[in-house]
């Protein structure tokens, strides 16, 4: 650690003041790394090939599966490098790009989560002009803005970020390079850094999360007017999914974003971001799967699709052996 420490390179403390964690935490994040990878992978090619699935819930479920998998990746193969053997260390350029990646990634998600509860919102409170609402075009609007929202805040915080003269401070007590960990190894004063980081989760976390909530607080009253039952219902199954999603994701970044220096973030901080950055992006595809028919009706239709043409083949493979 001392001689990647001459060269430059930041050392990633991590988990190791916890030694007798590590094994368990490579098998448990290696695991959900795996499953990451599967369930959004499958939510991508079944939302792609499906027909039925040819809808603007779908097409944002896509982006938000894709920006999960970009960003596990950006952060699990170190964590896991790290975890298994000595060496704690990331290289300065490493650093850099996972910091701008990874920031770009979690607050596209932040965006993304606010056009898809305003996709909920049309699709419940506004259903015979819902198709006119969420045409092809705004939603291509919409998820292009989520993306270069996430890349504009990324530029900014992260070019800010890195240009803190640190004074040889190389040692990240993180398990990957964040925004919080890294402004705190700055030797010069950072409330301006502070400043701007609060002010940046205001506007990302803050106000996506915000109208999220007026978002079905339009769907709540517009449910309690039917007074059905059946409503309920329906609107539980279009929006339940989503709702747990946003819960889980906003729970546990606002915990670490909007007070990076309160007493809980500093002890449970490694804690809270694993949960963000590994455990979040596992349950997604899990949720959307468990909770919505229409993407286990997808997965069922392309399963027996599968194996009809296998059991052709196997046919065909039969009928021209009689035949020989």
């Amino acid at each position: 650690m001392i001689n990647s420490s001459v060269n430059g390179d930041f050392i990633l403390v991590g988990f190791s003041d916890q030694p007798e964690l590590e094994r368990t935490l490579f098998i448990v994040i290696l695991i959900s790394y795996l499953l990451t990878l599967v369930g959004n992978t499958i939510i991508i090619l079944i939302s792609s090939i499906d027909p039925k699935l040819k809808t603007p819930m779908y097409f944002f479920l896509t982006h938000l599966s894709l920006v999960d998998i970009c960003f596990t990746t950006s952060i699990v193969p170190q964590l896991l490098w790290n975890l298994k053997g000595p060496a704690k260390t990331i290289t300065a350029v490493g650093c850099a790009v996972q910091l701008y990646v990874s920031l770009t990634l979690g607050s596209t998600e932040c965006i993304l989560l606010a056009v898809m509860a305003f996709d909920r919102f049309a699709a419940v409170c506004k259903p015979l002009h819902y198709v006119a609402v969420m045409n092809p075009q705004l939603c291509r609007a919409l998820a292009g803005i989520s993306w270069i929202s996430g890349i504009g805040n990324a530029l900014i915080q992260g070019t800010v970020t890195l240009w803190l003269s640190r004074c040889g401070h190389l040692w990240l007590h993180h398990f990957f390079c964040e925004v919080p960990s890294m402004i705190k190894l700055a030797c010069v004063d950072i409330h301006a850094n502070e400043v701007q980081l609060f002010v940046a989760s205001l506007v990302l976390l803050l106000l996506p999360l915000a109208l999220i909530l007026t978002s079905y607080g339009h769907i709540a009253k517009a449910v309690v007017k039917i007074k059905s039952a059946q409503a309920w219902r329906r609107a539980l199954s279009t929006c339940g999914s989503h709702l747990m999603v946003v819960s889980l994701f906003y729970g546990s970044i606002t915990a670490i974003y909007i007070q990076p220096n309160s007493s809980f973030a500093h002890t449970h901080g490694k804690f809270i971001s694993l949960f963000y950055t590994v455990m979040t992006p596992t349950l997604n595809p899990l949720i959307y799967t468990l909770r919505n028919k229409e993407v286990k009706g997808a997965l069922g239709r392309l399963f027996n699709t599968r194996v009809c043409k296998q059991s052709r083949a196997r046919g065909d493979s039969n009928f021209m052996t009689r035949g020989s």
